[in-house]
């Protein structure tokens, strides 16, 4: 009969660590949650520590740094208990088709920039082949000047 007892509590300790579980794991990955848990637990402090300094329970009523510390302690706890409800915050991929385009298009630069046969391609597919032709001039040069040597002066 022991026996089938130390089975049931451990089978009860199993489960409960699996309820709880995933509230631990979120406790530890979640940064903000904790900055929330301690934020209440810091003003919570606080406020206790105002209560118990010995003043009239009339006087504790119109201690504002007590209704601000009591009111930041029950915001904090209030987003920590709805990030909690929330479940675990999905990551944000970081790259993706933004990335990717970027990637594409610096390596497409480089590859112009390197490749004179790849840029040639591209000008020609853009603005069209360039005709390529001899110029062939239809006047002659003029003739040069007379140097002052020829006139005999």
């Amino acid at each position: 009969m022991a026996k089938s007892k130390a089975k049931a509590a451990k089978a009860g300790g199993a489960t409960a660590v699996e309820a709880v579980s995933p509230y631990v794991q979120r406790l530890i990955q979640d940064a903000e949650l904790r900055s929330d848990l301690k934020t209440a637990y810091d003003s919570a402090r606080v406020a206790y520590g105002r209560v118990n300094n010995g003043k009239a329970p009339a006087k504790l009523l119109d201690d504002k740094k007590l209704q601000r510390e009591l009111q930041n302690a029950a915001n904090a706890l209030k987003s920590a208990s709805d990030s909690l409800r929330e479940g675990p915050k999905r990551r944000k991929r970081r790259g993706g088709i933004g990335k990717f385009l970027l990637l594409g298009i610096i390596g497409a630069g480089v590859a112009l920039g390197v490749s004179e046969g790849l840029r040639n391609k591209v000008l020609d597919a853009l603005f069209g082949a360039e005709e390529e032709f001899d110029y062939q001039s239809t006047t002659a040069p003029a003739p040069p000047p007379p140097t002052p040597a020829a006139t005999g002066s």
